[in-house]
Formats: C-alpha cells, sequence, structure tokens
C-alpha cells in the first residue's frame, strides 16, 4: 500500500489492515523459522507498512 492509500482510509479500515498485516507477517515468520527464509524483502516490506499504519493512526488520533 502506498502512503496515499492510508490517508484516504478510515480508522477501522486501517485497522483491519494492521491485522491482516501482521497475520500475514506473523505466518511469514513461523515459515521461514524451520528453513531458510526465501523472501526477507516481503517480511520487511510487511514491518514497513505495519508501523506506517501506526504512524497514520497516532497523527489522526493526536491532531
Amino acid at each position: 500500500m502506498k502512503t496515499n492509500d492510508f490517508k484516504t482510509k478510515d480508522e477501522a479500515e486501517l485497522q483491519k489492515a494492521i491485522s491482516a498485516s501482521r497475520e500475514e507477517l506473523r505466518v511469514a515468520r513461523f515459515a521461514a523459522a524451520g528453513a531458510a527464509p526465501r523472501d526477507l524483502k516481503a517480511m520487511r516490506a510487511a514491518k514497513k507498512g505495519i508501523a506506517r499504519m501506526l504512524t497514520e493512526l497516532s497523527v489522526r488520533r493526536s491532531a
């Protein structure tokens, strides 16, 4: 997702997107636990996306 996409969504949609991204990251971590991880970029991108969404939520709540 792009940063502009976060700004157009409401808080409930952002929370759902955060939950979905966290679940994807959790699945990727457990898949990588048994063997060498195949797609490190996807894991890194998921973490950054979660951070961006959380930042957008905190900015909205503080404003």
